[in-house]
């Protein structure tokens, strides 16, 4: 499997183009603006859209995915229902932002804890990760050790909590509980900035490494 990062929209999110090398299918995690620039990259890797996938309900994140999928004809999964109000909210969110408008949509599948999604021959599990948003979740490809965080995890910081439902508390359970455990070597994509390793924060971030846990 084959990854591509396309920051995009003036947040500078990590859009997540992951490609299955055997069927040349594709998915993207979290297309939130930007699409023209994203269907380069699917066209320069010689890629076709299979599946959207969403980590939570932010603007930047979620804002542009379901005019993708409507644009190349493909189901939207995730995130968990608990991030509805969040989409719900994405009318507000662009005039707030300075995003073109935007509407609210549903996903043709929400997800939970334990679920899997899938595109070509690659399959990846998806982890509910409260805390930044209630309804958050990562998605981990075990094959290659990698996972999508969204805002979850940092590299050197951790996800903000101080939106309408996020939880301090919670989020440290979620990286601890669920992320943690996957194991040292696991690499992630996080919703912005540079790659990390599990195992290079839980040495060193300041936040949540094992030293301020």
């Amino acid at each position: 499997m084959k990854l591509l990062i396309v920051p995009v929209t003036a947040f500078m999110q990590n859009c997540s183009l992951l490609v299955c090398e055997q069927t040349g299918l594709a998915a993207a995690i979290d297309p939130g603006g930007d699409l023209d620039r994203i269907d380069a990259a699917l066209a320069g890797a010689g890629a076709r859209l299979a599946k959207v996938f969403l980590t939570h309900g932010h603007i930047d994140h979620c804002g542009q995915a379901a005019e993708f999928a409507r644009r190349h004809g493909v189901p939207l999964e995730g995130p968990q229902r608990e991030d509805r109000f969040w989409i719900e909210q994405l009318p507000g969110q662009a005039r707030m932002f300075g995003f073109p408008p935007i509407a609210a949509f549903e996903p043709d599948r929400w997800l939970e804890d334990g679920d899997t999604v899938s595109f070509g021959n690659q399959t990846l599990s998806v982890l509910h990760c409260p805390g930044h948003t209630p309804g958050h979740v990562v998605f981990f490809h075990e094959p290659s050790r990698l996972a999508i965080v969204g805002d979850v995890l940092f590299q050197g910081s951790i996800g903000r909590t101080d939106f309408p439902r996020g939880d301090h508390a919670t989020l440290i359970r979620s990286i601890t509980e669920k992320l943690w455990p996957l194991g040292d070597d696991v690499a992630f994509v996080p919703g912005h900035g540079p790659m990390s390793t599990f195992g290079d924060e839980r040495a060193s971030n300041p936040y949540v490494g094992d030293r301020a846990t």
